[in-house]
């Protein structure tokens, strides 16, 4: 970090005598509104969609008391919107899978005992697996909450062993619905998932070119954040396009001309001598007709990358392919990871929360074990903005149901429609800070609750109230206490693995560019290794800065290896373009 650290961290000395870094807790932050994702709609209307099939169907059966089983498919349907189509389908599968396999085990376990203390610990350890499970896998928006809320909540649904088949599969037809609804946007924009990010690194690198340092070398503000954000948004949109099928020549040709389009957003990371703003400009119309769904706009090559393209020009293409060596999943649940410190957080601050709910008498206590396993977030900064936003959000949220209560009354029509309206406006608002969605989140938790036992709306409110602020306190209680000293582990790690790529880059650099197939493939898997190696340094160095109680960060190292890894990824960029697909 070097001369980024914030002023706000202080250091103070262990008996050891070792550096232990503590941060202030920032509250002003946590609750900035940002700008929506760009792609915010498409979740909210599948989810909607999804949800809104199964519960008129119930409606009209008259089985409104399944809508748990069905939502925990439906939702499945929040799931994979920036991936391409056919990895969409595979993960989308896989999503409905894990969902139906925790519902499973939390049915099972409620139709064999009725224990309040151990379903409180197996509800727990269920949301501990999906934290480290979806953080493992990357999976993104809305992570393991979704999966953690509805297991979590029907481990104290009364059950009998004879009806899970039933509610699984219920559970299961919903998630193959939503499947359906997640994959029908392809019958109509077949290549938007990997032209939205192809777009977004093109505004990143438009970015960072309109950032670039002032005449005589003046380094303006925000140059080395734009050059990181530009780096791993053009790094997003490769391991896109590696996920997208080139079989069919129309295919082959659709994303050979994406791939050209990154081969320009590259140019800003390798100091390209053309205008800066001038490129800048052409870049964001680009990254516009991308958005619009117009077609693939032609991108003419520089003379510059032209030249490097002599003795490569004559070659078949083929799409490129990223480097053979990336860690997997297992590899990053392996003995060592620093998953596991978080998973033990939420394992721990679930139990607690959930065993303190009882203690004070609330009749939800999921409800408690859902929160403290919402808060835990990347370090102890994090989670404590997460605590704050939860526990800002819901009560806002409780005042908000509150006034529903006339609608909620109105009968089981209106409460459907309820439903639907919070889950559109969650979806809507949570990407702009958590505890705005929460708002809405918070009246349709309860309304689903509604549907299985009614209850007073008094003793609702006060229940959700208790379980919130107890599962806050004592979650966040655990983060601070539960330490994840393992953050700095990582950053050693990936700056093992920045240098070992930078110096491999290096080697590549001296050598000098050789005509042929096997060389522009080396120069990719190099700029693919490196790429991922400065995003996970940068990712690793802000996880451990916000993590209380931390050995203090190798700064100067830090700052070396970025700049220096910057430098061979610039030199990687000049050196090699993708070459032109035969027409």
């Amino acid at each position: 970090m070097g001369k980024h650290a914030r002023p706000s961290e202080k250091s103070a000395r262990t008996a050891s005598g070792g550096a232990v870094r503590v941060r202030s807790l920032p509250i002003r932050s946590a609750v900035r509104l940002r700008r929506p994702v760009d792609i915010w709609h498409k979740p909210a209307l599948s989810a909607v969609a999804a949800l809104a099939v199964p519960d008129f169907a119930l409606f009209a059966l008259g089985r409104l008391d399944l809508i748990l089983y069905t939502s925990a498919g439906a939702m499945c349907a929040l799931y994979a919107h920036g991936l391409p189509y056919a990895a969409r389908a595979r993960t989308l599968l896989w999503v409905v899978l894990g969902m139906v396999a925790g519902l499973g085990v939390a049915l099972t376990a409620a139709s064999l005992t009725t224990s309040t203390a151990l379903l409180v610990v197996l509800a727990s350890l269920v949301a501990s697996v999906h934290k480290m499970v979806c953080d493992a896998t990357r999976i993104g928006p809305p992570g393991n909450l979704i999966l953690t809320f509805i297991a979590a909540s029907a481990f104290f649904v009364p059950q009998h062993l004879g009806q899970v088949p039933l509610h699984l599969a219920l559970a299961l037809g919903a998630g193959g619905l939503a499947w359906l609804v997640c994959m029908a946007p392809a019958l109509i924009r077949p290549r938007g998932p990997e032209r939205i990010a192809t777009a977004r690194a093109l505004e990143a690198a438009a970015g960072l070119l309109r950032t670039e340092p002032a005449p005589g070398g003046v380094e303006r503000a925000g140059v080395a954040q734009a050059r990181h954000a530009a780096a791993a948004a053009v790094n997003a949109a490769w391991h896109t396009l590696f996920l997208v099928s080139a079989r069919t020549p129309a295919k082959a040709a659709a994303r050979a001309r994406l791939e050209r389009l990154l081969v320009r957003a590259e140019s800003a990371l390798g100091d390209d001598p053309r205008s800066a703003a001038a490129e800048a400009e052409r870049l964001t119309g680009w990254a516009r007709e991308l958005r619009s769904g117009r077609p693939l706009p032609e991108v003419a090559l520089s003379a510059a990358e032209t030249a490097e393209l002599v003795g490569v020009a004559d070659e078949v293409w083929e799409p490129r392919r990223p480097a053979p060596d990336r860690p997997g999943v297992l590899a990053r649940l392996a003995p060592g990871s620093p998953l596991l410190p978080i998973g033990a957080r939420v394992a721990a601050g679930g139990v607690l929360a959930g065993w303190a709910s009882m203690a004070v008498g609330v009749g939800h206590p999921y409800w408690a074990v859902v929160t403290a396993a919402s808060i835990y977030q990347a370090n102890t900064t994090l989670s404590w903005q997460r605590a704050l936003q939860r526990t800002l959000g819901n009560l806002l949220g409780l005042l908000l149901y509150t006034a529903l209560l006339p609608l909620v009354h109105a009968g089981q029509l209106a409460m459907i429609v309820l439903v639907l309206a919070c889950q559109l406006g969650a979806e809507a608002c949570i990407t702009r800070n958590y505890w705005l969605g929460s708002v809405w989140v918070t009246p349709m938790a309860l309304l689903l609750t509604e549907f299985g036992s009614r209850l007073p709306a008094g003793t609702l409110i006060a229940d959700r109230w208790i379980d919130t602020v107890v599962g806050a306190a004592v979650g966040l209680a655990c983060c601070v206490l539960v330490t994840n000293r393992r953050a700095t582990d990582r950053i050693e790690a990936a700056l093992e693995r920045v240098t070992a790529a930078e110096s491999a880059a290096s080697r590549l650099l001296t050598t000098g560019p050789a005509p042929g197939a096997d060389d522009a493939r080396e120069t990719d898997w190099a700029r693919d290794r490196l790429a991922g190696g400065l995003v996970e340094l940068r990712e690793a160095v802000e996880v451990a800065a916000g993590e209380w109680w931390q050995r203090a960060l190798p700064e100067e190292r830090i700052a070396h290896a970025e700049q220096q890894g910057h430098r061979a990824l610039a030199g990687l960029v000049r050196r090699h373009s993708a070459p032109v697909p035969a027409a």
